[in-house]
């Protein structure tokens, strides 16, 4: 009976031995869903894309899930193309949902990868087909157990709409001259004067003129770069070499202080008297904040405060979307500056309401003396 009972013993090891064997040398063969993967989800008509929207959601794309017939993770990839063939192929999402969200950016790029554009003025067009697939895949290749599917191509229409509201360039008056900070250099980082918010031919300036009995002065400059046209004076009157038909004479500046300066191209006249600042408070920085800028109402976005002149302020190529904004001193809303409108350039109050921001890129110009503002729209070339 004790033999028995160890004979049984011994085949059940080997039993076991031969089962342990063969599990290790059998593998699973995964294979294609038959049903295969498609779109539940229903297409817009047409998708509207604005780049003031880019982080909205412009569709959902859900799917069904697939049966390779194993027991295996399966991850399911959604590309972008802008062929049917997907030859290039954008990857916009990854992992084992059975949906994913395609944001108005995700289009856009896309888009811009299609060809299209918003611009009336090029040939492009400002519509076209974009194409979506779903991948599905288990496995990888390193391990020479990749399998994938895909499924049927989902196309969509965009549309871009033309950029027919695009901001209106202003005239923009540029200090140059020995008198000012960019000196006689005609792209060095001019100071504009403030144009009117109301009335495009009337600008002021609050600040320092480094005058004195050797100086020059200053002329002003409609474009960064140029020379003409070019204002200044003859016979006692604001005028343009456009006008006279060759340059005018500089601004006087009998000496290095703070003047107030109102110009009005319209008429020719202009005033400039010395300004007292002694009691002007400073700043150590100002910047610019609200739910238009990158850092909404939690953050403001420092400018950048003139050597020259400490009581201007710039920032270039600063991004305002949909939404308010206003001006602050030193991080914090003690003292800050705005007012109820939406127009490019204009005087803000002390303590006033937000300001409207017209969509754009910028250079913006502070002048913390008089709280006038200014944003000279940058235009792709």
């Amino acid at each position: 009976m004790r033999n028995f009972k160890y004979l049984l013993i011994a085949f059940l090891g080997i039993f076991t031995t031969f089962s342990c064997s063969d599990d290790d040398d059998f593998t699973f063969v995964a294979k294609e869903d038959p049903n295969g993967i498609l779109f539940t989800n229903s297409a817009a008509e047409v998708y509207t894309l604005e780049t003031n929207n880019a982080n909205n959601l412009a569709e959902r794309f859900v799917w069904n899930a697939v049966d390779f017939g194993v027991q295996t993770p399966i991850n399911y990839e959604l590309q972008g193309a802008t062929s049917s063939t997907f030859d290039t192929i954008a990857a916009i999402s990854d992992g084992k949902s059975t949906n994913a969200a395609v944001t108005v950016k995700n289009m856009l790029e896309l888009a811009k990868d299609a060809g299209l554009d918003n611009d009336p003025d090029t040939e492009a067009p400002n519509s076209g087909e974009l194409y979506f697939r779903v991948r599905a895949y288990a496995g990888s290749n390193g391990g020479g157990n990749l399998v994938e599917q895909y499924s049927d191509t989902l196309s969509v229409m965009v549309m871009l709409p033309e950029n027919t509201d695009a901001l209106e360039l202003k005239r923009e008056l540029y200090l140059v001259g020995d008198a000012t900070a960019a000196g006689w250099s005609n792209d060095n980082n001019n100071t504009p004067l403030f144009r009117d918010a109301e009335n495009d031919d009337i600008y002021y300036f609050e600040g320092r003129f480094a005058g004195g009995a050797d100086v020059e002065g200053f002329k002003l400059l409609e474009n960064l770069g140029q020379w003409q046209p070019q204002w200044g004076i003859s016979e006692e009157l604001v005028t343009s070499s456009e006008v006279l038909g060759g340059d005018p004479n500089a601004f006087k500046v009998n000496e290095d202080t703070y003047y107030s300066l109102i110009v009005n191209v319209s008429d020719g006249t202009y005033s400039m008297e010395t300004l007292a600042t002694n009691d002007a408070p400073s700043y150590t920085s100002i910047g610019i904040i609200g739910d238009s800028t990158p850092g909404g109402w939690d953050a403001d976005t420092d400018m950048t405060q003139s050597e020259f002149n400490p009581h201007i302020w710039y920032i270039k190529d600063f991004v305002l979307n949909d939404g308010e904004f206003k001006f602050r001193a030193n991080d914090a809303w003690d003292v800050s500056w705005g007012i109820a409108s939406a127009a490019i350039s204009g005087e803000t109050n002390l303590g006033g309401e937000n300001i409207t921001a017209a969509p754009g890129t910028y250079n913006i110009w502070f002048n913390d003396l008089d709280g006038r503002y200014l944003l000279i729209p940058q235009v792709e070339e």
